[in-house]
Parts: C-alpha cells; structure tokens; sequence
C-alpha cells in the first residue's frame, strides 16, 4: 500500500483528480535531470546544476570518491524530494488539496476520492 496525495483542480472541478504518490521516486534518484525536465520542475533542475558543480568541484580538490558520493547523496535527495516539487507543481497550476488515501496504485486512490463525492 502506497499514500497518495490527491489534487482538484479549481478551474475545473469536474476533473478527475491528479494523485502524487508520497515515496521515493527511482526515475528522480537515477536521472535526476531527466525528471526534472519532463516534469517541467526549473526549480529542481537550477539546484540539480548546483550541486553537479559542487560534486565536480568537490572531486575536483577532494577526489574522484568523495564527488561521487557527493553526487550519490545528491541523487538521493531527488529520489525523496521528488513528491514534494509535484505537489509544488500543482499547487503552482491551481490544484487545491483533496487530502490523502492508501491504496496499491493511483487510480484506486482515484477512485476512492471519486466514490466519496456527493
């Protein structure tokens, strides 16, 4: 079971809603940049250049080892923080929070938050 986090539009309410999941995201951890592109999270993208310059820098004075695990930590924190810059996102496009459910994939949480309207 997984925690959604579900999204009404307000220009729309009569969409299906959106749902973000609230778990480490492996495509974000592996190719952060990737992600961050297709995502359209600009914000994610400035700091993921931040810190490949700093882990460059880092292997650049430190060594190759400590730049990569710097950019291994890095990596990492995408994985986490990938949910949050989705719902940043959406919030950004005029998503209004409909709350949280458990459920095993995103459309049964779908269709939990769907069976529960008036």
């Amino acid at each position: 079971m997984t925690l959604f986090a579900l999204y009404q539009s307000v220009d729309d309410p009569t969409a299906i809603p959106e749902v973000v999941s609230e778990r480490f995201s492996w495509f974000a951890a592996l190719l952060p940049p990737m992600h961050a592109l297709i995502h359209r999270h600009w914000d994610s993208m400035g700091l993921f250049v931040v810190g490949l310059g700093t882990a460059l820098l880092t292997a650049r004075f430190m060594g190759g080892d400590a730049g990569f695990w710097l950019y291994v930590l890095i990596a990492i924190a995408f994985g986490f923080a990938a949910p949050g810059a989705e719902r940043r996102a959406l919030q950004r496009r005029n998503f209004i929070p409909l709350g949280h459910r458990l459920a095993a994939d995103a459309d049964l949480a779908r269709l939990a938050v769907l069976e529960s309207r008036p």
